[in-house]
């Protein structure tokens, strides 16, 4: 698979890049996305909710009446969940939301991911590039070349550029990563999904295993 290779002024350099077949032409499989993608937003989660229970509350353990001869239900202690200001029964407890994936599915999901983009056509490949110093400006224009300015966009690099990191930063519908960082989430999370030519080789030497 061919993709024409853009500079950061939206131009075509007349150059090709060649996408591998393995990893951006695959049959998608749409339940190891969904794996990957869950365990992605399982591990955001900080699992530290949680409510008192009965033995937490404040308060007397006598038995608030006797237990029959009332008209209503039996009761002991006032700290019951059944009371206003009772502990909450079956509340959250601080947990650990993540589980294991294996990292063949890993793969085949970030592989899947990208097919179903440059499936869609939401693959752009742009020549390497740097600032020469941290300027939301010069990030900016690059979008607006390209035309995605108002889409959510993934830029990918192969090696890490603080540079471009930092001027990326302020921008809420663009992220910058490393071939390295790419997940799945982010793959999916995004309108476009913009590779820089250095990024190339690392994805389909880190997908390719």
């Amino acid at each position: 698979m061919k993709v024409a290779v853009l500079d950061i002024n939206g131009k075509d350099t007349g150059r090709k890049a060649e996408l591998s077949k393995d990893v951006f032409a695959i049959e998608p499989n749409n339940h190891a996305v969904y794996l990957d993608v869950k365990q992605y937003l399982a591990n955001q989660r900080q699992g530290t909710h949680k409510s008192k229970e009965r033995a937490e509350i404040t308060g007397s353990t006598r038995k608030i009446k006797k237990q029959k001869g009332t008209g209503t239900a039996r009761a002991g202690s006032i700290k019951s969940g059944v009371f206003k200001g009772g502990g909450r029964m079956f509340g959250p407890r601080p947990r650990n939301y993540g589980f294991k994936l294996n990292k063949n599915v890993k793969r085949l999901a970030r592989k899947s991911a990208l097919s179903i983009k440059a499936n869609d056509k939401s693959i752009m490949v742009l020549e390497d590039f740097n600032f020469d110093s941290p300027k939301t400006k010069n990030f900016v224009n690059v979008l607006k070349a390209l035309e995605v300015e108002n889409k959510k966009t993934l830029f990918v690099l192969g090696d890490s550029n603080n540079n471009v990191y930092l001027s990326s930063r302020n921008l809420k519908r663009s992220e910058v990563v490393t071939s390295s960082e790419l997940s799945t989430y982010k793959i999916m999370n995004a309108n476009k999904v913009v590779l820089l030519e250095g990024a190339l080789e690392g994805i389909e030497s880190n997908l390719s295993k």
